[in-house]
């Protein structure tokens, strides 16, 4: 069942008027959509499908909340079946996108486990081709941060979880995946305007949402003679369970603020990109990073 939460209004609130947040934190990263106030908007009730991702087959990572619903709930909507990986400490979140998922007729098959352990991204593309028998587009999402005001903060431990995380299991999907996958698949990133525009309290973060751009650039030169399409997306501030684990209540107050649009960005303005470069309307389009991030300047 999903919860009832307290909704600010599709229009005024979304797209007219910059949004506050009541002030909260989660202790758990990447944290948990039901406990957040409000809850992310992930589904845009004006946005109707077209049949663009028909008989497709995507797995996304970390799919279970913020960006990754939207995306799943957009594909969905335009007829793709997909696998949905997250943290055993989201089954409530899992279990709330498949509901949405399914509810617009798509197979939703839920996969928890450890993307830093290599041995899992092979089980997440086996458990794929046995349910669903292929694999057209890889949507690689999840991610961590942990804010230090300074570099000598950063402890080993932190920096091995964020780069094993963030980047290192991006290669072990896409090995797995890509001798699956063939002419016509797309792998699409999250990355981030943080690796453009720098973050002072995300160094480690955003150094590897910086490696996250090479490593779509290079990949798609590699992929290109195989037809195999390779694109990242650059969020702004979104609203996700992973701001609400990372920063502090007094933070979350005036998230996104900051941005030429003076809002935040909900995760289902994220998503028509994502479909847009996993669907042939982008057929033209590889190694490139697409910017939705409320009007922040970036060199590209």
């Amino acid at each position: 069942m999903i919860p009832e939460y307290p909704y600010y209004g599709f229009e005024t609130e979304c797209k007219q008027r910059p949004i506050t947040f009541p002030p909260q934190h989660q202790e758990v990263q990447p944290g948990l959509e039901y406990l957040m106030v409000p809850v992310p908007i992930s589904d845009n009730p004006e946005y109707v499908g077209s049949g663009k991702l028909k008989g497709k087959v995507a797995i996304i990572t970390g799919g279970d909340s913020g960006i990754g619903r939207a995306v799943a709930i957009g594909f969905a909507k335009e007829g793709a079946n997909m696998v949905i990986t997250y943290m055993p400490h989201e089954q409530i979140d899992a279990e709330n996108t498949k509901q949405m998922v399914e509810a617009y007729g798509s197979h939703c098959l839920l996969i928890a486990g450890d993307l830093r352990q290599r041995s899992f991204s092979h089980q997440v593309v086996q458990k794929t081709l046995e349910s669903f028998g292929k694999l057209d587009v890889l949507i690689l999402n999840h991610g961590v941060q942990y804010p230090q005001t300074s570099i000598m903060d950063i402890s080993d431990e932190q920096l091995e979880q964020t780069y094993r995380t963030n980047i290192l299991s991006f290669f072990y999907m896409t090995q797995a995946a890509l001798p699956h996958m063939k002419k016509g698949s797309t792998i699409i990133s999250t990355a981030s305007v943080t690796a453009y525009a720098g973050e002072p309290l995300l160094v480690d973060y955003s150094s590897t949402k910086g490696a996250i751009v090479s490593f779509t650039r290079s990949l798609s030169l590699q992929l290109a003679e195989q037809g195999i399409r390779v694109n990242a997306v650059a969020p702004g501030p979104i609203w996700t369970p992973l701001i609400v684990s990372s920063y502090s209540a007094d933070y979350v107050k005036t998230f996104g603020l900051d941005t030429p649009m003076k809002r935040a960005g909900q995760p289902f303005e994220l998503a028509p990109t994502y479909i847009y470069l996993a669907s042939d309307d982008s057929s033209y389009v590889s190694g490139q990073v697409l910017h939705v991030n409320g009007g922040t300047m970036t060199e590209t």
